[in-house]
């Protein structure tokens, strides 16, 4: 459910203004820097539905914005979190399903133990009395029993398909054409997730019917037999905390033409010749999805899918451009499409 403007104005005041220097229209809340909790804010309208946009340092972002056009589609990337910023945080209503819970196995009771190793390990992930180093351990140990009760419990190809097929998961409207202006610009998407790149993979054959040929899942993926059925994990464990940049040497390769070891390794060192992010997460922890790599100008977008009030002003510090209350993903198509152009377009 989205907040009424009003409802922020014990957080900021509301001064309203029009972030002209965005050719492509987009209008923006723009959170003065001149004194604390200062700001202002402005609800839009793209594509017909309301958004509410929160840029923290207008004048920041415009230099960034300026940097990347300047470099040109050739010097981009863009890294993407998966669940809750690809896809949508509530469909009709409810929460949507997540990339990790969308797997169900047959016999019940291996899906009943993943759930117990999520109710034991989960609230230790955001612990924040636990060293680095020790809750590192601690998610290899996790990630590695929910693998291990995977490849017991059995799971076949088939299974993902039917599992997808039933899920309550979707993209957020904008997110197919994006991905498709991106395609045409030649610009290389990473989606990082700790979760399954088979999964991830058959969500995007599922719900978007088509591949492309610039993206690449940097995630867990799963090894199947001549029958279908799972029998390991390929490379190193990919969990929350070393979902970065660094991963792209310990995941699998989602294309096939990139199965030599010549072909992967001439692909890395084209992405790190790509000096300019656009990173877009909904969670503060996403901003290390670019760590690893030695950008010039990294502008961040994040989706601040829930609870706003209570995360509004940590959320609009952390990113250039902050989008609440489930937004499409039709804001940042028009920023890429900016991007992407030329000062004469």
């Amino acid at each position: 459910m989205g907040y009424p403007l009003h409802h922020y104005n014990h957080i900021f005041p509301i001064c309203r203004t029009s972030f002209s220097s965005f050719r492509f229209n987009l209008r923006v809340w723009c959170c003065s820097q001149s004194g604390k909790n200062q700001g202002q804010m402005e609800q839009i309208v793209v594509n017909g539905s309301e958004t509410q946009v929160v840029v923290d340092d207008s004048n920041l972002l415009q230099k960034k914005i300026s940097a990347i056009r300047l470099g040109g589609p050739a010097k981009l990337q863009v890294i993407a979190d998966f669940d809750a910023t690809l896809t949508k945080y509530r469909i009709d209503g409810c929460r949507g399903q997540s990339s990790h819970n969308v797997l169900q196995q047959e016999d019940p009771e291996f899906n009943d133990k993943r759930q117990k190793l999520y109710e034991y390990y989960h609230p230790l992930e955001f612990d924040p009395t636990i060293p680095l180093d020790e809750k590192t351990k601690l998610m290899e140990e996790w990630w590695g029993k929910t693998h291990a009760l995977l490849i017991e419990g059995g799971v076949t190809y088939n299974g993902i398909q039917n599992s997808v097929a039933k899920a309550t998961i979707a993209f957020r409207d904008g997110v197919t054409e994006l991905l498709e202006l991106l395609e045409e610009k030649g610009v290389p998407v990473l989606i990082f997730s700790a979760g399954l790149a088979d999964i991830i993979e058959e969500v995007l054959k599922q719900k978007v019917h088509r591949s492309f040929k610039n993206v690449r899942v940097v995630s867990n993926r799963m090894v199947f037999d001549e029958n279908g059925h799972l029998r390991s994990f390929k490379g190193k464990t990919i969990h929350v905390l070393n979902k970065n940049e660094h991963a792209l040497d310990m995941a699998a390769p989602l294309h096939d033409h990139f199965d030599d070891v010549n072909g992967l390794s001439e692909e890395k060192s084209a992405l790190k010749k790509r000096t300019n992010v656009l990173l877009l997460g909904d969670h503060i922890g996403d901003l290390g999805m670019s760590d690893g790599l030695d950008y010039e100008t990294r502008i961040s977008v994040g989706f601040l899918n829930d609870r706003v009030e209570d995360s509004l002003e940590s959320y609009r510090k952390a990113f250039d451009i902050l989008y609440l209350n489930d937004s499409s993903m039709h804001g940042v198509l028009k920023l890429a499409t900016h991007l992407c152009s030329t000062e004469s377009d």
